[in-house]
């Protein structure tokens, strides 16, 4: 499986977490299936060649929502993804439905739409996505990603409790200590997946307590110990045990 991403342009990085391409590299009737462990983004996708699988089978064009577990996921071996994983404010600036609407789930993306010209058969069209983030405002929420607590956003944002739990619900459809949660295990999860440092230095620098708070979170986000992750993690894909099966 070849998985690359790359970090947005500086114009839209308030929008924006990253762009990536996916290409599973096997023949189309050879599947395999992988986890994909969730982030705190939404991701608007375009599948190029191949079949996917959620719980159903996904169209060409699609969106998922935000998650607190893994979703199991089957690729056929042809299948090629370009992918534009999203602040949920990012979203919501591009006039996405409301992420409670499709939370822990996807839902197709109509063809003749505004959101399909800015992925086409040629990956992420980044003048059209710049063009339809220009000039939106920025989140109130979204110092979000420099903070460790929701006491800490309310000082950097001027915001009451009662003004956080209203926004987080209108643009994450949960409450600001969940979505913190998840801000932490993406941290984390990047954090066992790049040098080999100590898992306990790798928890102190996420936010956690102590090695073993991570790894209670490891498990109850992705399912999988911070070892397994190191291992055989790849981007937010989680690797069967298991080789590839053939359908059928």
């Amino acid at each position: 499986m070849d998985y690359c991403e790359t970090p947005p342009p500086p114009n839209l990085e308030g929008f924006v977490a990253a762009i990536w391409t996916l290409d599973v590299g096997g023949k189309p009737d050879h599947w395999v299936e992988h986890r994909a462990v969730p982030d705190g983004c939404i991701e608007l996708i375009r599948r190029h060649a191949g079949r996917s699988i959620w719980r159903t089978e996904q169209p060409p064009l699609f969106v998922t929502g935000l998650a607190l577990r893994p979703a199991a996921l089957r690729f056929s071996g042809d299948a090629r993804f370009t992918g534009i994983r999203l602040w949920p404010w990012g979203w919501h600036a591009l006039g996405g439905a409301r992420c409670a609407d499709f939370a822990d789930s996807w839902r197709p993306v109509v063809e003749d739409g505004p959101l399909a010209a800015l992925l086409t058969d040629d990956g992420a069209q980044l003048p059209e996505l710049s063009a339809a983030c220009d000039g939106q405002p920025h989140s109130p929420i979204d110092p979000i990603r420099a903070v460790d607590s929701v006491a800490a956003l309310a000082c950097a944002t001027s915001l009451s409790p009662r003004q956080l739990q209203r926004i987080f619900a209108r643009e994450t459809g949960m409450p600001p200590r969940s979505y913190l949660r998840l801000l932490r295990f993406r941290d984390a999860v990047a954090g066992v997946q790049g040098e080999e440092s100590r898992l306990a230095e790798t928890a102190a620098a996420s936010g956690y307590a102590d090695q073993a708070h991570m790894t209670r979170e490891f498990r109850a986000l992705g399912g999988l110990s911070p070892g397994a992750a190191r291992r055989r993690t790849t981007g937010p894909f989680v690797a069967s045990r298991d080789e590839p099966m053939l359908d059928g």
